[in-house]
């Protein structure tokens, strides 16, 4: 049949060009993506019913719709496999706009289907989630997994592989580290208390803890200043891990005590005192201030101090079972329970091919960023707790309360009392938190109302590469999880 030009680039578009029975009358290509990943829409002339995603899969034509995914044959609308061409290039896929009718004669769906709703535009945006998706997997990320809520409809989505070796599929369902987001778990239980009167946010730390943060800087450093980062006490970690003493001049550090420490029990109070003794990031209650686990490690002592229990059955009967939370824990062992993906590091490049740390001794971090969770029981703790059913109201005004906060990658954020503030122009403001342990990341955020949601986990972390002046390079993984979370968060 000859190589098909799927069309022109113009100032008002795409324009179509090939045989007349290229496409079935009634419908219009409106996008493709090459082999290489890159995807551009098309637009072009055709009125549309319903979207549809198809790829060209080695047995023939793979559909994906509302109805499911599956595999047809080796034409759609008399057009063979090998003549769908993009400027010379094979196409990978294409996305389709059909009429009803064609949409039953050639891909099976219904019109009772039609008439129930079950393809509807939202088919068109799934579609588009699922290839953004695919599109972080194919820039070199292992895994992803995410869920999206938009007030009573939940869509779920994941790319890639769990373990790369054997080629088993990551799954939405699956448990994973979520790293800092715990901080926000952390920052409810201590504001818990708030409510109840037993702490008081601007009452100084040495009050509560005079041992670990004695003299004036234990009474000169509030609560409040803990939970928001703008304590001045510095980071611990570059003091427990030798090899990232020289943190963050990144090209000085190596990963070697990521390996060295894999098994190491560490206690809360020796990490607090590494961060105590080390030389002060800002003065107390200074901006912007300097993100720190040693501020939340205190806050961990500080519930243990207030309720006579560990901060870990603290959080787990205050904060996760009381959110009805099944899949979410603070792990009392290195291992991972239940399905989960292996967690793959990179540390800029320096561990080529990356290695799996899904088996970790979390008392490096405890109770500031060892949570394990899903991407479910996110989205329902962050919805619970914007909607005041964590904490009090009042309690919840003080924690959007914000501050510039230095983040551990360079960057001025706007952070509350555990929470992350983000702005999107055009669509409002969104609460939520990111976190990162050894080859693991998520990102969850909720709109201000509560009705939007998303997150996202990750099962590779640091594949940014460093370059001559020892700064992280832009990588193709950013751009796709940027596209993606734009899609989650704005529709």
């Amino acid at each position: 049949m000859g190589t098909v030009d799927f069309g022109r680039e113009s100032d008002a578009g795409w324009d179509f060009a090939g045989p007349a029975d290229a496409v079935p009358l009634g419908a219009a290509i409106i996008g493709y993506r090459d082999a290489g990943g890159a995807g551009v829409d098309l637009r072009v002339a055709g009125t549309a019913a319903i979207t549809v995603l198809i790829e060209f899969g080695d047995r023939g034509l793979i559909v994906d719709d509302a109805v499911g995914r599956r595999t047809l044959g080796g034409f759609v609308a008399g057009l063979p496999i090998e003549a769908m061409r993009v400027r010379g290039e094979r196409a990978e896929c294409i996305e389709v706009r059909l009429s009803p009718i064609q949409a039953y004669s050639l891909l099976g769906i219904s019109p009772t289907d039609l008439g129930r709703g079950v393809v509807a535009l939202e088919d068109l945006w799934g579609l588009r989630a699922r290839r953004l998706l695919a599109t972080v997997h194919r820039a070199g990320m292992p895994g992803v997994f995410a869920e999206v809520r938009d007030d009573d409809q939940i869509w779920c989505g994941a790319a890639g592989v769990a373990d790369v070796a054997t080629g088993r599929p990551v799954k939405v369902e699956m448990r994973h580290r979520v790293g800092s987001i715990t901080k926000t778990f952390t920052a409810a239980a201590v504001l818990q208390l708030v409510d109840d009167g037993e702490i008081a946010l601007d009452t100084p730390i040495g009050h509560y803890l005079p041992r670990l943060v004695p003299g004036e800087r234990g009474a000169a450093i509030t609560v409040r200043m803990l939970i928001n980062h703008t304590s001045g006490l510095a980071d611990y970690l570059p003091h427990a891990y030798p090899s990232l003493a020289a943190f963050p001049d990144l090209a000085k550090t190596t990963p070697a005590s990521l390996d060295d420490s894999r098994f190491t029990r560490f206690h809360a109070t020796e990490l607090i005192e590494m961060g105590v003794s080390a030389p002060a990031t800002g003065k107390p209650g200074g901006t912007p201030g300097v993100y720190s686990n040693t501020n939340y490690l205190l806050m961990c002592q500080l519930l243990e101090s207030v309720t006579g229990t560990s901060a870990e059955k603290c959080i787990t009967r205050n904060v996760i079972e009381r959110a009805g939370l099944r899949d979410t824990e603070l792990p009392a062992g290195p291992h991972i329970n239940g399905p989960h993906s292996l967690h793959y590091e990179a540390w800029f490049g320096m561990i080529d091919p990356p290695r799996d740390y899904s088996v970790y001794d979390m008392s490096w971090v405890g109770p500031a960023a060892s949570l394990i969770s899903t991407a479910a029981d996110l989205n329902r703790f962050f919805g619970l707790l914007l909607a005041g059913e964590i904490i009090s109201r009042a309690a919840l005004e003080q924690m959007q309360h914000t501050v510039p906060v230095i983040s551990f990658e360079g960057k001025t954020i706007d952070y509350g009392l555990g929470l992350h503030k983000m702005t999107v122009p055009g669509h409002g403001t969104y609460w939520g938190h990111d976190g990162s342990v050894w080859g693991g990341g998520a990102i969850s955020m909720t709109s201000a109302d509560g009705k939007r949601q998303m997150s996202i986990a990750v099962n590779l972390q640091r594949w940014n590469r460093l370059d001559s002046s020892g700064k992280p390079q832009s990588h193709p993984i950013d751009d796709a999880l940027r596209a993606f979370t734009q899609l989650a968060l704005c529709g």
